[in-house]
Protein backbone atom coordinates (compact mmCIF):
# COMPACT_ATOMS: atom_id res chain seq x y z
CA UNK A 1 0.00 0.00 0.00
CA UNK A 2 1.64 3.14 -1.08
CA UNK A 3 1.66 6.20 1.56
CA UNK A 4 0.60 9.53 1.73
CA UNK A 5 2.54 12.06 1.90
CA UNK A 6 3.03 14.40 5.34
CA UNK A 7 1.56 17.67 3.13
CA UNK A 8 -1.01 15.04 1.50
CA UNK A 9 -2.07 14.04 5.05
CA UNK A 10 -2.24 17.56 6.95
CA UNK A 11 -3.95 19.28 4.22
CA UNK A 12 -6.76 16.84 4.52
CA UNK A 13 -7.06 17.12 7.93
CA UNK A 14 -6.89 20.82 8.06
CA UNK A 15 -9.53 20.65 5.56
CA UNK A 16 -11.83 17.96 7.78
CA UNK A 17 -11.36 20.42 10.90
CA UNK A 18 -12.20 23.04 8.62
CA UNK A 19 -15.79 21.38 7.53
CA UNK A 20 -16.77 20.55 11.43
CA UNK A 21 -15.90 24.12 12.06
CA UNK A 22 -13.04 23.02 14.43
CA UNK A 23 -10.10 25.66 14.15
CA UNK A 24 -6.71 24.49 13.40
CA UNK A 25 -3.03 26.25 12.40
CA UNK A 26 -0.25 24.69 11.24
CA UNK A 27 2.00 25.20 14.44
CA UNK A 28 5.28 24.49 12.75
CA UNK A 29 5.80 23.50 9.00
CA UNK A 30 7.83 20.26 9.00
CA UNK A 31 8.97 17.93 5.49
CA UNK A 32 6.14 17.57 3.16
CA UNK A 33 7.15 14.26 2.46
CA UNK A 34 8.49 12.24 5.06
CA UNK A 35 7.71 14.73 8.58
CA UNK A 36 6.19 13.37 11.21
CA UNK A 37 2.45 14.88 12.44
CA UNK A 38 2.37 16.33 15.91
CA UNK A 39 -1.47 17.48 16.97
CA UNK A 40 -1.81 19.67 19.71
CA UNK A 41 -5.43 19.88 21.08
CA UNK A 42 -5.93 23.27 23.27
CA UNK A 43 -8.79 23.33 24.93
CA UNK A 44 -8.64 27.29 25.73
CA UNK A 45 -8.92 26.66 29.55
CA UNK A 46 -4.98 26.35 30.23
CA UNK A 47 -5.24 22.37 29.50
CA UNK A 48 -3.65 20.79 26.23
CA UNK A 49 -3.09 17.43 25.00
CA UNK A 50 -0.20 16.39 22.22
CA UNK A 51 -0.53 13.48 20.31
CA UNK A 52 1.65 11.73 17.61
CA UNK A 53 1.15 8.40 15.41
CA UNK A 54 2.79 5.22 15.93
CA UNK A 55 2.01 2.15 15.49
CA UNK A 56 -0.19 -1.12 17.79
CA UNK A 57 2.60 -3.56 18.08
CA UNK A 58 -0.57 -6.14 18.52
CA UNK A 59 -2.25 -5.28 15.21
CA UNK A 60 0.25 -3.87 13.49
CA UNK A 61 -2.21 -0.52 12.74
CA UNK A 62 -1.21 3.05 13.30
CA UNK A 63 -2.37 4.78 16.09
CA UNK A 64 -2.25 8.35 17.93
CA UNK A 65 -0.63 7.91 21.05
CA UNK A 66 -0.71 10.88 23.82
CA UNK A 67 2.73 11.86 23.74
CA UNK A 68 1.50 14.78 27.10
CA UNK A 69 -1.28 16.30 28.60
CA UNK A 70 -1.95 19.11 31.27
CA UNK A 71 -1.09 22.48 31.61
CA UNK A 72 -0.70 23.73 28.66
CA UNK A 73 3.06 25.51 28.57
CA UNK A 74 3.82 22.10 30.03
CA UNK A 75 2.67 20.67 26.68
CA UNK A 76 4.42 23.26 24.63
CA UNK A 77 7.64 22.48 26.73
CA UNK A 78 6.88 18.82 25.55
CA UNK A 79 6.68 19.41 21.57
CA UNK A 80 9.25 21.95 21.77
CA UNK A 81 11.36 19.05 23.19
CA UNK A 82 9.97 16.88 20.58
CA UNK A 83 10.94 19.30 17.99
CA UNK A 84 14.52 19.73 19.03
CA UNK A 85 15.48 16.60 17.96
CA UNK A 86 13.14 16.45 14.83
CA UNK A 87 13.04 19.49 12.69
CA UNK A 88 10.93 17.27 10.34
CA UNK A 89 7.88 17.35 12.80
CA UNK A 90 4.78 18.90 11.52
CA UNK A 91 2.68 20.94 14.67
CA UNK A 92 -0.67 21.08 14.03
CA UNK A 93 -2.74 23.46 16.59
CA UNK A 94 -6.34 21.79 17.09
CA UNK A 95 -8.29 24.90 19.37
CA UNK A 96 -11.82 23.18 20.62
CA UNK A 97 -13.69 24.03 23.90
CA UNK A 98 -15.52 20.66 23.36
CA UNK A 99 -11.84 18.68 22.96
CA UNK A 100 -12.55 17.46 19.59
CA UNK A 101 -9.89 16.39 17.29
CA UNK A 102 -10.95 13.99 15.25
CA UNK A 103 -8.36 11.65 15.20
CA UNK A 104 -10.43 8.68 16.07
CA UNK A 105 -12.39 9.35 12.92
CA UNK A 106 -11.92 6.72 10.03
CA UNK A 107 -9.26 7.90 7.23
CA UNK A 108 -7.33 9.70 9.63
CA UNK A 109 -4.68 7.12 11.37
Amino acid sequence: MAQLTARFWVDAYLARLRFADIPAFVVAHGDDTAGSVLIKLNTLDGQARAFTRGFDLMSGERVWNELATGIESDVDASITKQRSFDPDLWVIEVEDRAGRHLLDQDGLT
